[in-house]
């Protein structure tokens, strides 16, 4: 009787830790608030809108520890639309993977995943961080707000290497008889010391929209129809300063078609913030972007280019740890006569292009994390 008393607590042990190593978690950002757009093809438009600071989403992520330090790992990303509950596209439009995680050498991941210039440029520019949605570049040219994710993708990320990490991902196209077919790989590096933060990143999408259910769908650039190949590279710095933290970034993308017909932007931000109080935040935002393209793309009273010019302005104040509210303008000055059709703040989520050369935007409203 001893022996089975024993047996049992035994095992009771064994089952209590089996289920503390593992965990699922529910998590999310509900961010909605009221939005006024000065031209939306020659319209001023105030309405509610949904993920002005952070993309709405609600996910869950999941870990089990497999023991000798490697665990399996999960994580399902939905987007959605706050202000009339639908999703934005797929269930998980937004991230759907799973793979295994070891604390000596990294994680290895298949699925719908971000790409590297998300992952280790993002962090250092203003959409990446306080920013938001509507400071990405033109019509977020470089996805650095994650405009599209990557399908079919396996994405290994390497362990914190005294401050050091690196990573790289490889989307299939799927298609038998067509491996370039919407096909994508990526790669980067980001190094953190004391205040410092620097990252670079590299991104190819070939044969974009060759192939539906290729690796790449959705890419705001798709509008040129110039869906052969997007290239994107970028780098940046920033550094914290007490309650001071400021950046600079550079990023470039390319696409062109199979008769090399292209369109290249340019971007250049600045970014700063600053804590005014434990609970108050400011920042600001400054980005100049130019377009040069082909005859066949861009050819407007014999001018193959656009230039814009975007500015930022944002005050946070923090009504807890997970809540806080907002309110932030955003302009956009362009130059040049084909920047009428192309100006637009963001990517699609302030309403739509400009009719003209300019756009503002000036939005507040109430973000919940949990």
């Amino acid at each position: 009787m001893k022996k089975t008393l024993i047996l049992a607590a035994v095992t009771a042990t064994f089952a209590s830790a089996s289920y503390a190593q593992s965990s699922v978690t529910l998590y999310g950002i509900v961010d909605a608030g009221l939005t006024y757009t000065t031209n939306i093809q020659g319209h001023h438009n105030f309405a509610m809108t949904s993920g002005n600071i952070q993309n709405s989403r609600w996910g869950l992520r999941g870990i089990e520890d497999l023991g000798g330090g490697l665990k399996a790992v999960f994580n399902l990303e939905s987007g959605f639309d706050t202000s009339n509950g639908s999703l934005n596209g797929a269930m998980f439009n937004r991230q759907s993977y799973v793979g295994l995680h070891h604390q000596d050498y990294g994680t290895l991941t298949l699925g719908r995943q971000f790409d590297s210039v998300v992952d280790y440029v993002g962090p250092l520019m203003a959409v990446g961080t306080w920013g938001g949605t509507y400071t990405a570049h033109v019509l977020d040219n470089d996805n650095g707000n994650a405009t599209f994710s990557i399908n079919n993708s396996v994405k290994y990320t390497s362990p914190n290497l005294s401050g050091f990490e690196f990573g790289g991902l490889y989307g299939f196209s799927n298609q038998a008889g067509g491996f370039a077919n919407n096909r994508t790989y990526s790669f980067g590096a980001s190094y953190k010391y004391d205040g410092l933060q620097i990252g670079a990143a590299w991104l190819q999408a070939q044969g974009m929209d060759f192939n539906g259910a290729g690796s790449v769908s959705g890419s705001p650039l798709a509008m040129f129809n110039l869906n052969h190949r997007q290239r994107v590279w970028g780098a940046g710095a920033s550094y914290t300063y007490g309650p001071l933290v400021g950046g600079v970034v550079f990023t470039q993308s390319r696409i062109n078609d199979v008769g090399n017909n292209s369109l290249r932007f340019n971007n250049i931000e600045g970014n700063v913030r600053y804590n005014l109080t434990p609970a108050l935040d400011i920042g600001a935002m400054y980005t100049y972007t130019n377009a040069n393209g082909s005859d066949s793309v861009l050819n407007t009273n014999g001018s193959r280019s656009a230039h814009w010019h975007q500015f930022a302005l944002q005050a946070d104040y923090s009504l807890s740890k997970r809540t806080d509210v907002y309110l932030e303008g955003v302009g956009l000055w362009g130059s040049g006569e084909n920047a009428v059709g192309m100006t637009q703040i963001g990517s699609t989520t302030s309403g739509g292009v400009s009719s003209s050369k300019n756009q503002g935007i000036i939005t507040t409203g109430i973000r919940h994390r949990f």
